[in-house]
């Protein structure tokens, strides 16, 4: 063999290998955050489509990461907790 042989792809190989693994060691915690993540921006396309008329009502939320995380998290519960939580702490 020339140069740039079996010894240059060895840690090509060796890491593929190495990935792979741990993708399949991680597949169903990848799996939950992949549905987490894509709940979230469900969560955060509903607080950006509700903020117009909760200002109207005089109800609104913010429009954040954390909202729409407890959103993805929690579902409709959780949007009650976020309005009983900004009932509660309004001034």
């Amino acid at each position: 063999m020339g140069p740039g042989g079996l010894s240059d792809s060895l840690p090509w190989l060796a890491g593929s290998l190495l990935l792979v693994l741990a993708l399949c060691l991680l597949r169903r915690p990848l799996r939950s955050l992949l549905r987490l993540l894509a709940r979230t921006g469900v969560g955060l396309a509903f607080l950006s489509l509700f903020a117009p008329l909760g200002n109207f009502l005089g109800v609104g939320l913010g429009v954040n990461l954390f909202n729409a995380l407890v959103l993805g998290l929690f579902g409709a519960p959780g949007f009650g907790l976020l309005m009983l939580l900004k009932w509660t702490l309004r001034t």
